[in-house]
């Protein structure tokens, strides 16, 4: 099928699990031969991605980006300009838009100051791309892609499949943006299909937002080898070090649980004193967590790394010992099967979708410190157990592929377009 599909992050632009997933189930749909036109919003310039032929939304003629691989057969990329990008709130929005301000122009009447009128924006600019970018299907991801996956519907007459990954209740838990909620009850009611990532996503999008249950279908994210893998998994093994490393990766904000970590890591370094406790990423609660390593005295085995990609994360993974995952509200979870990539051993919170398909990884309830704390403590003082943690997650990720997701969502795409492509 030709597919039209929003999304608003994708490599090397990424600032969490989304960018990886549209990464791995694009290249998985284009693989089975389906004909993919993916929109992004983006800023300035069309920036270098692996594998795909860049062209410029303003300007078709735009040539790919020096260095680039070729795109899989029927995979085009289409950066919009916009100031958009992945997690923002209101208030990051508005600290981008003042530091942007000189590059687009202050007389361009382009950018505004306001996330939502710039997601609208964007909307309207990838809604337009539906007049010449003929489709079978539109696939949208997540909030910022709603408005403009709407218009495509409309100007073209296509179905609309909304893929969620994450919602603003995962987000923000109680302290929802009403204005987030209502794009996302609109678009959840407008699809023609829905998938979730997760069951635990399925059953909040029916009992948060009334959504008909017989339109949602659950696809699992899955993730992606990298030959890097067995290079770092050896460079481990030839650095013998006496004190272990417990990694937490992710985006350090209330969904990620990063308090819980700190404070279980608190109670660990009484009984480990020489364990080294690495908190990688970059959020709102960074200044937070700074200031309750220092309450809690240790400063000294704590180290802030700040936001990495691309070889920075499988460098961290190959420096790790075992990653933990305590979040609050997670929808589903890349970076847990990442890490059992590098045969780093893994916890994750009960709270989150990867729970559901993995056995061999340790689970704990988000707000239980004590048990976290007591299953790193197992999984640092005995080394056998790490090592079965590692050699049943290894068998466990063979059946965790993208292209088994990608043959579920075109069954999605299917129900969707019940009268065949092209009709």
């Amino acid at each position: 099928m030709r597919v039209l599909m929003f999304g608003w992050e994708f490599p090397p632009r990424m600032s969490g699990g989304l960018g990886t997933a549209c990464f791995g189930m694009t290249a998985a749909l284009a693989g089975l031969g389906h004909r993919i036109t993916f929109v992004l919003p983006q800023p300035g310039e069309a920036a270098a991605a692996p594998f795909l032929e860049l062209l410029s939304a303003a300007d078709r003629s735009a040539p790919g980006s020096e260095g680039c691989e070729p795109a899989p057969p029927g995979f085009t990329f289409r950066p919009v300009p916009a100031l958009l990008g992945p997690y923002l709130t209101g208030g990051d929005y508005r600290q981008r838009y003042l530091a942007e301000e000189n590059r687009f122009g202050q007389g361009c009447g382009v950018y505004g100051p306001d996330l939502i009128a710039e997601v609208m924006r964007y909307g309207r600019a990838g809604g337009a791309i539906a007049r010449e970018a003929a489709c079978d299907v539109i696939h949208a991801h997540d909030w910022m892609t709603v408005p403009a996956a709407l218009n495509a519907r409309r100007l073209s007459g296509k179905p609309l499949v909304l893929h969620i990954h994450s919602l603003e209740y995962d987000r923000s838990g109680e302290r929802v943006n009403p204005e987030i909620r209502a794009i996302e009850r609109e678009g959840l009611a407008q699809a023609d299909r829905i998938i979730a990532v997760s069951h635990r996503t399925r059953r909040m999008i029916e009992e948060l937002y009334g959504t008909d249950p017989g339109k949602i279908s659950v696809v699992y994210n899955a993730v992606s080898r990298s030959e890097a893998g067995g290079v770092y998994r050896v460079e481990r093994r030839a650095m013998p070090r006496t004190d272990k490393v417990v990694l937490f990766l992710g985006r350090i904000t209330f969904q990620k649980g990063p308090d819980y970590f700190i404070e279980a890591a608190a109670l660990v370094l009484k009984a480990l004193p020489e364990v080294r406790f690495v908190m990688a990423g970059a959020g709102d609660m960074m200044g937070q967590m700074i200031e309750l390593v220092g309450s809690r005295g240790i400063g000294s085995r704590v180290h802030f790394t700040g936001f990495l990609q691309g070889k920075e994360i499988e460098r961290i993974f190959s420096l790790s010992d075992l990653y933990v995952m305590p979040s609050v509200s997670e929808p589903f979870g890349i970076a847990p099967l990442e890490a059992m990539l590098y045969d780093v051993p893994v916890i994750i919170s009960r709270q989150s979708g990867v729970a559901e398909i993995l056995r061999h990884a340790l689970k704990v309830d988000f707000w239980d410190v004590a048990d976290l704390a007591g299953k790193i403590i197992a999984v640092l003082k005995h080394p056998v157990l790490a090592g079965e943690m590692a050699q049943e997650a290894r068998e466990e990720l063979r059946k965790i592929r993208w292209e088994t997701a990608a043959e579920r969502i075109a069954e999605v795409y299917r129900q969707a377009v019940p009268s065949g492509p092209n009709a």
